[in-house]
């Protein structure tokens, strides 16, 4: 069974970026991956996915300021965040596209603050 463990995340000040990373432990390149959030009383949301063949679609509050990419040879997911804002704020998970119940981690935590 694929694990996915994610890292990268941090403490930034409005503004600023960070470069997400989640790692399979093993081979999902025929799979679809997206990156998932959830804020503090608020349930998880989608922010962006990534077919197999690296087409990519982001929801409307990221969009213009978060990129997903792949590479399938490392089996990596990744999700460069620009421009944060304060209400980006969450813990951030990785699962695949529809996202499997089974394969959620312990995500990481992004904190956007001044």
């Amino acid at each position: 069974q694929v694990q996915l463990v994610e890292s990268g995340g941090g403490l930034v000040q409005p503004g600023g970026s960070l470069r997400l990373s989640c790692a399979a432990s093993g081979n999902i390149f025929s799979r679809a991956m997206g990156w998932y959030r959830q804020a503090p009383g608020k349930q998880r949301e989608l922010v962006a996915f990534i077919s197999s063949d690296g087409r990519q679609s982001s929801a409307d509050p990221v969009k213009g300021r978060f990129t997903i990419s792949r590479d399938n040879a490392k089996n990596m997911v990744y999700l460069q965040t620009n421009s944060l804002k304060p209400e980006d704020t969450a813990v951030y998970y990785c699962n695949f596209y529809p996202p499997a119940p089974r394969y959620w981690g312990q995500g990481t935590q992004v904190t956007v603050s001044s």
